[in-house]
């Protein structure tokens, strides 16, 4: 599964998912809901570029 980056830095990582905003570890980028957003700096899932 491949990793996605924020510009600010953040990465997504599938294997770890984002458990504080409800995204379970082993969720796939596709999977990830689209009104998500970067739990550091608010950008929108459209911003990330796959790492």
């Amino acid at each position: 599964m491949a990793k996605y980056v924020c510009p600010c830095g953040y990465e997504y990582d599938p294997a770890v998912g984002d458990p504080d905003s409800g995204i379970a570890p082993g969720t796939p980028w596709e999977e990830v809901p689209a009104d998500w957003v970067c739990p550091i700096c608010g950008l929108s899932k459209d911003a990330f570029t796959p790492a």
